[in-house]
Parts: C-alpha cells; sequence; structure tokens
C-alpha cells in the first residue's frame, strides 16, 4: 500500500485509559506484535477501553501516550 492512500483524521471521541501495573495479566488486552519487540507491557504503557465495549481492551505504548493524549479536565 503506498502512503498517497493515508489521510489523516481528528479523533471524535473521549478515550478512557488506566496505567499498566507492573505484573498484571494482560491476557485479554490486545498488545501489538510490534509493542512487544518493543518491551510492552512495561511501566508508563496505559490500557485503554472501548467506550461502549468496556471488554474491548488494549495497549498503548507510554512514548505514543505521551506524544498523543493529555487528561480531560
Amino acid at each position: 500500500m503506498t502512503s498517497d492512500k493515508f489521510r489523516r483524521y481528528y479523533r471524535k471521541q473521549i478515550t478512557e485509559m488506566r496505567p499498566y501495573e507492573e505484573g498484571e495479566s494482560v491476557e485479554d488486552i490486545f498488545i501489538s506484535e510490534i509493542d512487544r519487540d518493543n518491551g510492552s507491557p512495561r511501566y508508563g504503557d496505559m490500557i485503554a477501553r472501548g467506550p461502549k465495549n468496556h471488554e474491548d481492551q488494549w495497549l498503548i505504548p507510554a512514548a505514543y501516550f505521551v506524544e498523543n493524549f493529555e487528561p480531560v479536565e
């Protein structure tokens, strides 16, 4: 796939996340292969969940989280 097919989009919703807790089971949390290869899960990573299905959870790596998210006040 060529990059000219990609477009940029803003997100329309607030994402619910919590910190990963060292040693917790992540068997029901999706972690991409590249994130696992880069050492996740680890301290600073965040666990996101779907707003309509709280069982749908995935890992957000710490660096991506810091660069792209800020708390809602």
